[in-house]
């Protein structure tokens, strides 16, 4: 019983301690964004996007599992200056309508391919982060034409994962276990994205705290279960061979999330090596000291491959 109440105090003191107890709630129409925010209505969902930059080239950015299209802030304003560039919260993600959905890798991707025909974009990069890599990688499969390049940013789909870790995947990822994230847990999470976590990214940490009592937020947290439920249903490793359009990888070579570091363990290069040898032509580049948030750790280098590739 001492034990429990120990506990039970332990937990009191450290949400009392917290830097983050004095946030103001938050919905997610009240989150900051550094550029003009427009939307557009699709076929499947309403979609909050932004859009600098101007030219015959558009690269459309897309963000990974539980984040929103600020995981592009160090990128936009570099690469507009040459590029029309779109970035897109995903439905169910930032100020997107969140819109009860399958989540599946082939529904985002079939989002993106409306928005690319709405708006009538033309020799499109896709640059997707994470899971969004894994969605950029099913939809230049699904629409070639559709997709001139790709820009895979330690992406999600190259690690193979058996029968019994995709359920554990499954059971782990559930609506309530998002939804219960303890406040620690969240900065923690986080921080686990970088080799370093810069000062400035600490904005990714107060925004989804801010979120919890949301209005949205369940839905929110409905959308990033089925999304790890998505990843997982809908691996991609034995179609990637397929991929015929340029294609350009980035790992940070101390990405503390690829591989899966409870199932396999092991070294982030030797999944990056994987894809890069599947995707016929493909260009690799691994940059030292840094995490999962490649784009945003080392936005210089980042934005510099990037630029690389595509002149």
């Amino acid at each position: 019983m001492y034990k429990y109440l120990f506990l039970f105090v332990s937990v009191l003191l450290l949400a009392a301690c917290s830097p983050y107890k004095d946030l103001t709630k938050m919905e997610f129409d009240d989150l900051k964004y550094p550029f003009p925010v427009k939307t557009i209505q699709l076929k499947d969902a309403n979609i909050a996007y932004v859009d600098e930059g101007t030219g015959d080239n558009t690269i459309i950015f897309i963000h990974g599992l539980g984040s929103y299209l600020r995981a592009w802030d160090k990128n936009i304003p570099e690469l507009s200056k040459k590029y029309r560039c779109i970035a897109i919260d995903l439905p169910g993600y930032g100020k997107s309508s969140k819109e009860i959905h399958p989540g599946s890798m082939e529904f985002y991707a079939d989002v993106v391919a409306q928005l690319i025909n709405k708006l009538e974009l033309k020799n499109v990069t896709l640059a997707g982060h994470s899971m969004g890599g894994q969605i950029s990688m099913v939809l230049a499969l699904k629409y070639p034409g559709l997709v001139k390049n790709l820009v895979l940013v330690d992406p999600a789909g190259f690690e193979t994962f058996n029968e019994g870790e995709k359920q554990w995947f499954r059971d782990v990822m559930t609506v309530n276990a998002v939804k219960l994230t303890p406040v620690q847990a969240i900065r923690s999470n986080l921080i686990l994205n970088f080799y370093d976590m810069p000062d400035d990214a600490e904005f990714m940490v107060t925004d989804r705290i801010a979120l919890r009592d949301a209005n949205d937020f369940e839905k929110y947290c409905y959308a990033v279960a089925k999304s790890v439920h998505g990843m997982v249903d809908q691996p991609v490793i034995n179609l990637i061979d397929r991929i015929t359009q340029p294609t350009l990888i980035v790992f940070g070579e101390n990405d503390n999330l690829i591989p899966n570091p409870y199932l396999h363990g092991g070294k982030t290069e030797d999944i990056a090596k994987i894809g890069n040898e599947k995707i016929k032509g493909s260009k690799l580049v691994i940059i030292p000291e840094c995490g999962h948030f490649a784009q945003y750790e080392k936005y210089n280098e980042f934005n510099n491959a990037v630029l690389e590739f595509l002149k």
